[in-house]
C-alpha cells in the first residue's frame, strides 16, 4: 500500500456543524443507459470493520473463544496479521475498491502498548494509514485530550499537547502528517455553543457497475456515558453528548432527503452476547440491544464498539425487519464485515440478501512485512525514548515518610497541579488524592543504565506510570469550584470509619498554599479545624469559593476514590490542556533542580 499521503483538507470539517458539501446527486441518465429494468444483478458493498484498536499493531498475542459454541479457543492478534487478513478478505470479494469500505467504529488511540503511548499514538494513525482505513467514528478515548489534539491526530498540525511533544518522524521516515481519512460524531456537541465538533455523517460512493455510482451513508455517533469515563471525561460546560439514536434517526432523515437509501450507523457504543462465541448471538443485551430498537428501520446496518465485545446478530429493527447488529472485540482480536447487496435502481439494501460475519484475526497468514518493519521501528524508538532526560531534580520525591500525612511527591505533585491548572483555566488549590502516585521518582541513577545520572529523570521514569496510570496519556488535571464548607468535608474524607468501628487514614496531599491542622482523637467527620485552615496564609471561608485541581477521574463517581464524593458536586468544572504527568513534568521542568519540598502543610494537634 502507497505511503503517498492525500493533500486534502479535513479540519475545516471537525468545526461545521453541518453535512455541507454532502447534498448528493444520483447517477445521470446517461451513466445508467445501459441498466434496464431487466437488470436486476445488484451491487455488492463490503464494509470491514474494526473498533478499540487502542494501538495495538504491534506483536501482540492473545485469544478469541471459537466462532460458534462448542468450537476450540484460537489464538489471534498483532497487527500484521490483521493487515494480511484485511488484504484476503478483499482479495476474496473481487470488488472495486470503492466498494471495498474499511472502517473503525472508534477508540484507535489512546492505547498502552509502549511504542505507541510514547510516541502520543502518532504511531497508530501511522498503522491505519497503511491499512486503509477510510473513515473512523469518534470514540471515548479519542477525547482522552483535548480537540486540539484531535485536531492534530487528523491532520498534523503539532498542536495539543502543553509541552508541544508532538509530530515524530515515522518509519518511513516522514514527519508526522495526520490521518489520511476523517473522524465523524453526529453527537458530540460544543458544551457553550451547542455546535458539533465533527461532522455528524458522509457518503461513500460505489461504483454500479455500469458507470455510475450509488451512494452509502454512514452516521456516527460517540457514546453518551463518555462523562462517565475516568480518562475520557468532560465537563458539560465543555463537551455535551446527546443521546445517540435520536441523532442517528435525525440524520438517517436528512440523508433520505438527499436521497440516499443505504444507511449505516458506525456507533461507538456496544453491546454482548452470552459466551464471547464471536459468530453466534445468544441472548444478546447492552445498550446497542436496546438502541437498535429505537434507531429508524431507514438504517441498514449498525456497527458497535466500546465493550470489547464479540458478536455478530440479525436484530429486528423498529418494523421488524432484521439488520445486522455487530462488534468486533478489541486490539485488532477481530474483524467484521458486512455484505451489503444494493438494488442497481434505488440503491436501497437488499435486506433479505445482506449477511454478516466476524472473521479471527489468527496468525495463520502470513504477516505483512510492511507492518512487521514498522512495529518494529517504533520498539526501538520506544527503548530510545525511554531513556530521553526530561529533568533534573535535587533529591528524592518519595510517596512515603516519616510523616504518615505528607510525602516529597505528593507535595511536588499537588503543588504542579495548582501550577498547570493556573496555566489554564485557573486554580486556588491543588489536591492529589490517595491512590494516585504509583511509584517514586528517585535522585539515584537506574543501575546498569548509562543513560542516567543522579539527579537525572528519564522519560521513561516519569512520564509513563508515575501518576494514575501505567501507560497512555493519563487522567486530565482538572478544576472545579468547592465553597469552604465544600473543600472541608474533602478533607475530612481522608478518615473513614467501617462497620466494625475501626477507622483508615488515607492521606491526601495539598499544595504549599495550603495548611491546616487536625485532631487525631476526635470524632470521624470532625477531626480537621476549619478554624485552623489556611489558603494563602487566609482563613478558610465557609461561604468562599475555591477552585481545586486534581485528576478528572476524581470528578467521576464511577472512578473516585470511595468514600472522597465532595468534587462529584464541584461547579463550573474545567478540564486543562494537562495530563497529570503533563503538570508534573512541566512544574519540575519550571522549577529544575527541584529540592525536595518541606514537610510542614499538615500537622497533627500534640
Amino acid at each position: 500500500m502507497s505511503n503517498a499521503r492525500t493533500t486534502r483538507p479535513r479540519w475545516h470539517r471537525l468545526v461545521t456543524a453541518t453535512a455541507a458539501g454532502l447534498v448528493l446527486t444520483a447517477a445521470s441518465p446517461a451513466a445508467r443507459a445501459d441498466a434496464t429494468a431487466a437488470d436486476a444483478n445488484p451491487v455488492r458493498v463490503q464494509l470491514l470493520s474494526i473498533t478499540d484498536l487502542h494501538g495495538y499493531f504491534g506483536d501482540y498475542t492473545t485469544t478469541v473463544p471459537g466462532a460458534h459454541a462448542g468450537e476450540a479457543t484460537q489464538t489471534v492478534g498483532g497487527g500484521a496479521y490483521l493487515a494480511a487478513h484485511l488484504d484476503r478478505l478483499r482479495d476474496q470479494a473481487a470488488l472495486p475498491e470503492a466498494n471495498s469500505i474499511l472502517f473503525s467504529a472508534g477508540d484507535d488511540f489512546s492505547g498502552w502498548p509502549s511504542e505507541t503511548a510514547y510516541f502520543w499514538n502518532e504511531p497508530t494513525i501511522e498503522y491505519l494509514n497503511h491499512i486503509g482505513v477510510r473513515f473512523s467514528t469518534i470514540g471515548n478515548h479519542e477525547l482522552d485530550r483535548n480537540l486540539d489534539y484531535l485536531r492534530h491526530m487528523m491532520d498534523g498540525t503539532c498542536e495539543g499537547r502543553p509541552d508541544g511533544d508532538l509530530c515524530f518522524t515515522d518509519s518511513t521516515g516522514e514527519r508526522f502528517a495526520g490521518a489520511d481519512f476523517d473522524y465523524y460524531s453526529a453527537n458530540v456537541v460544543d458544551g457553550a455553543t451547542g455546535e458539533l465538533v465533527v461532522t455528524p455523517y458522509h457518503v461513500e460512493r460505489v461504483d454500479d457497475g455500469h458507470g455510475g455510482t450509488l451512494p452509502v451513508g454512514f452516521i456516527h455517533a460517540t457514546t453518551s456515558g463518555t462523562p462517565n469515563e475516568g480518562l475520557s471525561y468532560w465537563p458539560a460546560d465543555q463537551l455535551r453528548f446527546l443521546p445517540e439514536a435520536a441523532e442517528i434517526n435525525r440524520y438517517a432523515a436528512e440523508l433520505q432527503a438527499q436521497g440516499v437509501q443505504s444507511i449505516v450507523a458506525v456507533v461507538h457504543e456496544g453491546f454482548a452476547q452470552v459466551g464471547d462465541f464471536y459468530n453466534d448471538c445468544t441472548n444478546p443485551s447492552g445498550p446497542m440491544v436496546e438502541m437498535n430498537k429505537q434507531i429508524s428501520p431507514a438504517v441498514d446496518a449498525i456497527v458497535t464498539g466500546h465493550w470489547h465485545a464479540l458478536a455478530n446478530c440479525l436484530l429486528p429493527d423498529p418494523a421488524g425487519n432484521p439488520r445486522p447488529v455487530v462488534e468486533a472485540a478489541n486490539h485488532g482480536r477481530l474483524i467484521s464485515e458486512i455484505n451489503l447487496q444494493l438494488d442497481p435502481e434505488t440503491g436501497d439494501v437488499l435486506r433479505d440478501r445482506t449477511t454478516s460475519t466476524n472473521h479471527a484475526n489468527t496468525r495463520t497468514v502470513t504477516p505483512d512485512p510492511e507492518v512487521l518493519r514498522m512495529a518494529q521501528y517504533w520498539r526501538d524508538r520506544a527503548q530510545q525514548r525511554r531513556n530521553e532526560p526530561v529533568v533534573d531534580i535535587a533529591g528524592d520525591l518519595a510517596r512515603t515518610s516519616a510523616d504518615a500525612e505528607e510525602s516529597t511527591l505528593g507535595n511536588a505533585t499537588a503543588d504542579a497541579f495548582r501550577w498547570a491548572a493556573q496555566q489554564d483555566g485557573g486554580a486556588d488549590v491543588g489536591i492529589v488524592m490517595p491512590n494516585t502516585l504509583l511509584r517514586d521518582v528517585t535522585y539515584a541513577p537506574t543501575a546498569g543504565n548509562a543513560a542516567d545520572a543522579p539527579g537525572r529523570v528519564l522519560f521513561g521514569e516519569l512520564m509513563v506510570g508515575v501518576i494514575h496510570e501505567s501507560g497512555g496519556f493519563g487522567a486530565a488535571l482538572t478544576s472545579g469550584e468547592l465553597t469552604g464548607r465544600g473543600l472541608d468535608q474533602l478533607l475530612e474524607s481522608q478518615w473513614q470509619q467501617a462497620a466494625d468501628g475501626s477507622v483508615t487514614f488515607r492521606p491526601l496531599a495539598v499544595s504549599s498554599n495550603v495548611s491546616y491542622r487536625y485532631d487525631p482523637t476526635a470524632p470521624v467527620g470532625d477531626r480537621v479545624d476549619f478554624g485552623q485552615v489556611r489558603i494563602d496564609g487566609k482563613p478558610l471561608k465557609p461561604n468562599a469559593t475555591y477552585r481545586v485541581a486534581t485528576l478528572s477521574k476524581d470528578f467521576v463517581t464511577r472512578y473516585a476514590v470511595p468514600g472522597f464524593s465532595a468534587l462529584l458536586d464541584a461547579h463550573h468544572q474545567h478540564r486543562t490542556a494537562y495530563s497529570g504527568p503533563d503538570a508534573l513534568a512541566g512544574y519540575l521542568r519550571a522549577h529544575a533542580p527541584l529540592a525536595p519540598p518541606a514537610l510542614d502543610r499538615i500537622r497533627a494537634k500534640p
